[in-house]
């Protein structure tokens, strides 16, 4: 039995690792994000109706199983306090019977949104693509060691001081570098009074808690954000989120250090889709894009922005796969090609006349070209098949290209958002 499960992104984020999660979910009893902040969307649907989910796991929606946000998460008070009282509003029972927060996780601070704005609009035309959200300021100050943790709000004298600290810090910032105006004691007492008091319920020792789950063998799983491409070391740099999004920061971003992680299911659409700035070597314009971009509604849940798509990248699938070093593949959204005639793949990418089979380094990522394979499409609604063997055979061919493509075993179809539109394999 696996008793520790990681569902990761195989390409640049928005794979559908939500709905993965939400789907599997039922067969574990804990669920953990371990990284990244609110900058992100996981899209489910389920009995409740339609959500967007930026902080909470996937796992809230399923009775018994309890959700945490490690100590490698971005934690903004205000985005989570939102977005528990929205589920609420809709019928999702929330409490610290189901969600627990690390007393060591970081958190997001008044002044790191306004500095994640104040630098994209210096940066002008070199801007990297940021939601804003101020997630790059947020790990920057983690890792200069000037962030407070969670559990400082039980101490709230030692916090206030604390926080004093740091805003004189980042007033000089606002104020020298950026002409912007300082934030203020009053705005920082408001802040602890409107979005922290309310999240203290749920914070904890998620380190101890997991270490007993772990030895009473309950089963864990654990949810990343975004994808392998957008990871800080393994990603497409400089055009990354500013953590890890592999399945080996797992054990550490969660509170669970030296766990083994026994099962990786690596997430990826049937086809590319990217937000944000940075190479993008498959990327269709014009009507061919425009088609794609409704057909699959590719619009960021955060922003609503468009996304960039373009057809499936077999060179950055095959990279994202043996990076995150996945034992099973879950391809979401097969259903929105089903009204081609003809399905075009990127099979590999031509730089200075030559081709390659592997993604190059990430600087010359931009001299690329991609190299683009046809298939026959299946031209039919597949919506509702439910087994393997029910697929057109053009479909079937399809999934099996993608995966010798990639060396990994597709074991997961999905045909259509909801929870059940899945074909299993296996």
């Amino acid at each position: 039995m696996a008793f520790c499960t990681a569902i990761v992104g195989i390409n640049w984020g928005d794979e559908g690792k939500g709905r993965m999660v939400d789907l599997l979910t039922e067969n574990f009893d804990i669920v953990v994000r371990f990284q990244g902040g609110g900058n992100a969307g996981h899209t489910v649907i389920n009995k409740y109706g339609e959500f967007l989910l930026h902080l909470l796991p996937a796992g809230i929606f399923r009775p018994g199983v309890m959700n945490v946000l490690g100590n490698g998460v971005a934690l903004d008070p205000e985005s989570l306090t939102k977005e528990i009282r929205d589920l609420e509003s809709k019928g999702v029972e929330i409490s610290s019977d189901n969600l627990m927060i690390s007393d060591r996780a970081s958190l997001l601070l008044p002044w790191h949104r306004k500095l994640d704005e104040l630098e994209e609009a210096r940066l002008k035309e070199k801007k990297f693509g940021s939601t804003k959200q101020g997630i790059a300021p947020f790990y920057s100050d983690k890792y200069q060691k000037k962030t407070v943790l969670a559990g400082e709000l039980f101490y709230p004298q030692k916090m206030k001081a604390h926080l004093l600290d740091l805003m004189e810090w980042k007033n000089l910032i606002l104020t020298k570098v950026y002409d912007a105006d300082p934030v203020t004691e009053a705005e920082l007492d408001q802040w602890i009074d409107e979005w922290c008091k309310p999240i203290m319920p749920y914070i904890g020792n998620a380190r101890r808690y997991l270490r007993e789950a772990q030895r009473n063998e309950e089963r864990i799983l654990f949810e990343a954000q975004l994808g392998t491409l957008r990871d800080l070391d393994y990603g497409i740099y400089p055009y990354t989120t500013s953590s890890n999004t592999l399945a080996a920061y797992a054990p550490i971003g969660s509170g669970l250090p030296g766990a083994k992680i026994d099962r990786i299911i690596g997430v990826v659409k049937a086809y590319s889709t990217c937000l944000g700035e940075g190479p993008f070597v498959c990327e269709s314009h014009g009507d061919e894009a425009e088609w794609l971009r409704k057909a699959g509604n590719e619009y960021d849940d955060k922003t609503g922005k468009p996304r960039r798509v373009g057809p499936i990248d077999l060179v950055a699938t095959r990279y994202g796969v043996k990076v995150q070093a996945v034992t099973e593949v879950a391809l979401t959204k097969l259903d929105v090609l089903s009204d081609l005639d003809e399905i075009p793949i990127c099979v590999r990418y031509r730089l200075n006349g030559q081709e390659l089979d592997y993604l190059p380094f990430p600087s010359v990522l931009d001299e690329c070209e991609p190299v683009i394979e046809t298939m026959k499409g299946w031209k039919c609604d597949i919506s509702g098949i439910r087994d393997w063997w029910d697929l057109p055979e053009e479909a079937k061919a399809y999934v099996n290209r993608i995966e010798r493509a990639v060396g990994c075993v597709i074991k997961w179809i999905s045909v259509g958002p909801e929870r059940h539109s899945i074909i299993q394999r296996g």
